[in-house]
């Protein structure tokens, strides 16, 4: 019976797919950041955030159970090094998934998947939304009201274009 043996093959042999997943967690951990199809990346978020959590703790064993995943002793050393000090507050939910619209050719969709952590872009949205939510009703008013109105933005002349009337036939 099947019961509870449902996952996705990725249209590849068992080493082939441990091999490309192995290789795509080296990458992320490398590049903090990667773009892939929607379908590896969720695969690849179910193979590392196990990796990820064996990080926090820096034992011989947990070494040795990571390197058995990812193969690669400098990304095993990056982990526990660099990225495990980041996450080690963290829970869980390690990674973060973004769509980023469909592939030209084949019209797969195209994703960026990412380490939570390290995406310097929504930590500052966060420390500027939660800035902004400690402030009392009454100052979050006044701030409104002292700020300047920005000024609309004034468009450029545009020069009408030149246009070349081709030699009539004869």
């Amino acid at each position: 019976m099947r019961h509870n043996k449902k996952f996705n093959h990725l249209g590849r042999t068992t080493s082939h797919r441990k091999a490309m997943l192995s290789n795509m967690a080296s990458s992320l951990i490398q590049h903090k950041r990667i773009a892939t199809t929607l379908a590896k990346a969720k695969a690849l978020q179910v193979y590392v955030e196990p990796l990820l959590t064996k990080s926090k703790e820096d034992t011989t064993h947990s070494r040795r159970m990571v390197f058995s995943h990812l193969q690669n002793k400098e990304m095993v050393t990056e982990l526990f090094q660099n990225v495990s000090v980041k996450i080690a507050s963290r829970p869980g939910g390690y990674t973060r998934i973004l769509r980023t619209g469909f592939r030209l050719g084949d019209n797969a969709e195209m994703c960026i998947i990412e380490l939570v952590d390290y995406n310097e872009n929504m930590l500052k949205e966060k420390a500027a939304k939660k800035a902004a939510r400690t402030r009392r009703a009454g100052s979050a008013k006044k701030a409104e009201v002292a700020a300047p109105v920005a000024a609309a933005p004034v468009e450029a002349p545009v020069a009408p274009a030149v246009t070349e009337e081709a030699p009539a036939a004869e």
